[in-house]
């Protein structure tokens, strides 16, 4: 006689769909858009978690307005320095001058000003011409030469530093005029009515504010009619509530104490210049083409020397601008300044998300990755860490970023 082995055995319980759907729903698009976008917002990410942290381990000190206000000054050199550094490495180069660099041309500027009485908004024109000057010939070297921007640059660092002491002779020079000490310490003007806020840096805010959301609106528009895939509509909002939220804390935190700074306006116009460059101009993509696949891009008529050539010049440039705000903010030239400068830079690009091979990065990854040095570096000062054990962190944190880069590279290979 047969038995039904099956009586008495429960069936399995349907799988709720509703609780799953749900879920999927919420999680999966959050989590496919942060696989696709580990680049830009990982880091992102790493900043804020590290603002916090430190915000918890000073006890509050780190977002206090004056202390946001001296990060800002602090950093603003090295955040110029990584726009130029994100722009070389991008096309598959390297500078190591722009730390000897940046000393030189405040030299140059203490030579002009203080020594020659020279009026400083002529001595400012004139620094950026040095700077283009040093940029071109290290730019012509390379591209033209053909000789490896690693030794190129790496002759540049000891030659500027040799004419940086012998201009200076061993000593420190100073001060300068004051209207050129503005541009490392000066502040924005107080305008309007007395309302226990700087106005114009308010002012300023809500329009950075509005620029952010029009820009983040345009470009997914701009996705989706090319049929791209957007992140989806609550993760979008959420990411333009959490932008608003990022510039307004800053804006209100800069607002009570002395307004923004004159370098951060300087800063803001080269980050939304040079974004937009990379971004949307025809040199901009020539830049990602011969970093990405120099062979690729000389076929499709990508004039890769004068390309490369333009890339130092204008990195000339930045680390002259650096250069001058360096020695604006410590009112003299000093042979010593600009020591590890390239280092910083360099760091900052690869945190920030650019790649060793080239091709790869952004303006705003440049400032996001020099921000979380300038942070850590100022938390750090904030408890008394010692430089020593400074220096381990910051090693390990651009091992981490480089570390990731390779993995990541692993991973989509396979």
């Amino acid at each position: 006689m047969s038995t039904d082995t099956t009586a008495g055995v429960p069936a399995p319980a349907p799988p709720d769909r509703g609780r799953g759907a749900r879920g999927d729903g919420l999680l999966r698009p959050v989590l496919n858009g942060l696989r696709r976008n580990m680049r830009q917002y990982g880091m992102l990410i790493a900043l804020a978690l590290i603002v916090v942290l430190f915000q918890i381990w000073t006890d509050g000190d780190l977002l206090l307005p004056r202390n946001v206000s001296n990060l800002v000054l602090q950093n603003s050199y090295i955040l110029i320095l990584a726009i130029g550094m994100m722009m070389v490495i991008i096309s598959g180069h390297i500078d190591l001058s722009v730390g000897s660099l940046t000393a030189f041309v405040g030299a140059v500027a203490a030579a002009l000003t203080v020594t020659h009485q020279m009026p400083w908004p002529a001595a400012v024109a004139l620094c950026l011409l040095v700077g283009a000057a040093a940029g071109a010939l290290q730019g012509f070297m390379i591209a033209y030469l053909g000789i490896p921007s690693f030794i190129v640059t790496l002759a540049g660092m000891l030659l500027f530093r040799g004419l940086t002491e012998i201009l200076l002779k061993g000593q420190t020079v100073g001060p300068f005029p004051e209207g050129m000490q503005k541009i490392g310490n000066g502040f924005l003007p107080e305008v309007g009515p007395d309302t226990n806020y700087h106005n114009l840096t308010l002012l300023l805010g809500a329009v950075l504010i509005a620029a952010v959301v029009w820009q983040e609106v345009r470009d997914r528009r701009r996705q989706q009619e090319f049929s791209l895939e957007v992140l989806p509509t609550r993760l979008f909002a959420l990411k333009l509530v959490a932008l608003v939220a990022a510039v307004l804390v800053v804006t209100l935190l800069l607002a009570s104490y002395k307004g923004a700074p004159i370098v951060l306006i300087v800063l803001g116009v080269l980050v939304a210049g040079y974004s937009y460059v990379m971004r949307n101009a025809v040199f901009g993509r020539h830049i990602y083409a011969i970093g990405g696949n120099l062979p690729a891009a000389k076929l499709s008529g990508v004039k890769d020397r004068r390309v490369t050539f333009q890339v130092f010049l204008n990195m000339g440039v930045l680390a002259a601008l650096a250069g001058l705000v360096v020695a604006a903010r410590l009112n003299a030239a000093s042979p010593k300044a600009g020591v590890s400068y390239e280092l910083e830079a360099i760091a900052s690009a690869f945190i920030g998300g650019a790649s060793m091979s080239g091709g790869v990065g952004t303006v705003l990854g440049a400032i996001v990755g020099g921000l979380v040095l300038g942070v850590l570096n100022n938390g750090m000062n904030l408890l008394s860490v010692g430089t020593d054990w400074q220096q381990v962190i910051k090693g390990l944190a651009l091992l981490a970023a480089v570390g990731f880069d390779v993995w990541n590279k692993r991973k989509s290979g396979s």
